[in-house]
């Protein structure tokens, strides 16, 4: 993916406005799923989010959710990235599915978490010809029945380039750091 990433903006202005949810309502989204896949980036690093991650997902198993995290190749700051993160927390090496096997079951997921990443689920990469990203296999989080984009800000990602998932219906932004935020969720499901 070399090329990726070295871009400064570009692509098709993104319209819209995106929807923040609280973790209380956030929760009560994710309480009611049986499938639930995250999809960890270069903020889940930053924000030392990992082991929070595994803990929600144990309890969302707990709560009878199907739990996976979905994988892509280049996300983080290296290959493998996420993959030695997520071992890190033990999280289960066979719930770790990879962006080729999750991406034709994605519109039958119920809610998808994205935890700091951003150009991996771009989905300009997949629509925007005009797009510095265009081309670039992304996981299709935006096919999944709801999103909840966990991020510190609206700002752009590594490449620059606006996120049209942002202001998707079906997408929601919980704002803050990812780790503070998942642990946020967690204090839902506890004392919910």
């Amino acid at each position: 993916f070399s090329g990726f990433g070295s871009a400064t903006g570009g692509g098709t202005a993104v319209e819209g406005e995106a929807k923040p949810i609280s973790a209380e309502d956030a929760y009560l989204v994710l309480e009611a799923a049986s499938s639930v896949v995250f999809v960890p980036g270069y903020g889940l690093a930053v924000a030392q989010a990992q082991h929070a991650v595994r803990e929600l997902g144990e309890l969302l198993e707990h709560n009878g959710a199907d739990v996976s995290y979905a994988i892509h190749p280049v996300a983080g700051r290296m290959p493998g990235h996420m993959n030695v993160l997520l071992a890190e927390a033990n999280v289960p090496y066979d719930q770790l599915v990879e962006m080729d096997d999750i991406n034709p079951i994605m519109e039958t997921v119920d809610v998808c978490i994205v935890v700091g990443a951003n150009d991996v689920v771009n989905p300009a990469a997949r629509e925007d010809e005009a797009s510095p990203l265009y081309g670039m296999p992304i996981i299709n989080v935006d096919l999944a029945r709801t999103v909840i984009v966990l991020k510190r800000s609206m700002r752009a990602g590594f490449a620059g380039v606006e996120n049209p998932l942002f202001f998707k219906d079906n997408a929601r932004m919980l704002f803050g750091d990812a780790k503070a935020s998942v642990q946020g969720l967690v204090r839902e499901f506890k004392e919910g």
